[in-house]
């Protein structure tokens, strides 16, 4: 797909070599990486740590924007979170995320643009959970990058997150008063996003003596 039809694509450095991920990059015509990781770097994949990744992008010709103070995951404000986990809903209307948006949208009409997070599963990411849908909610189509090379539509992606859920459309014929696509949609995102959403670490009392987890940490 030519890079000016205005299709966003997502796509998670999982455990590729960098020359892996630049090659699907490449396949994809992709010609921005637009980071999408509140925290980029990676302590198990350090080949994708900002500084490395930029470096290894921008000598390949692909232009590198750290979008994760906008579009990342979590956040510093409390108000964005409900019980220690992240509110998609509030974190999605924040101004920042919106203007996140705003850059997305706007650059993606002369460049074709990749979302780069960690997870290689785009229905267990926020990029997948909530920025897909709300460029999507935008007119802007998404479509993700799978670890094996294909490009999978985002509706194609939510279909696939109902059927996981259980509400795929010939289960749902069966029900007395079957919901719409959209009203399933959204319950299985919930869902989601509260399995996959950040959730805040609970504070630590220093004061007391760490717990032993097992007899042989007792020798």
């Amino acid at each position: 797909m030519p890079a000016s039809d205005g299709t966003v694509l997502t796509i998670g450095h999982s455990t590729h070599s960098m020359d892996a991920f630049i090659e699907l990059l490449q396949r994809h015509g992709v010609t921005a990486v637009a980071d999408v990781r509140a925290a980029p770097y990676s302590r198990f994949n350090p080949q994708f740590n900002r500084e490395s990744l930029a470096g290894s992008l921008v000598a390949r010709g692909i232009t590198y924007v750290f979008l994760g103070s906008e579009l990342g995951g979590r956040s510093d404000d409390p108000s964005c979170y409900e019980n220690g986990r992240i509110s998609y809903a509030r974190l999605g209307g924040t101004p920042s995320f919106q203007n996140g948006l705003d850059r997305v949208a706007q650059g993606a009409t002369s460049q074709r643009i990749a979302l780069m997070c960690a997870e290689k599963e785009p229905l267990e990411c926020h990029r997948g959970l909530l920025v897909a849908p709300a460029l999507e909610a935008r007119g802007v189509s998404v479509a993700h990058v799978r670890p094996e090379g294909g490009l999978e539509p985002h509706a194609d992606a939510m279909r696939r997150l109902i059927a996981l859920h259980g509400m795929g459309d010939a289960i749902e014929e069966q029900r007395l008063f079957p919901r719409s696509h959209a009203e399933r949609v959204a319950e299985a995102m919930n869902r989601q996003a509260h399995r996959f959403a950040h959730r805040k670490e609970a504070p630590t009392d220093d004061s007391k003596p760490p717990r032993r987890r097992n007899r042989e940490l007792q020798t």
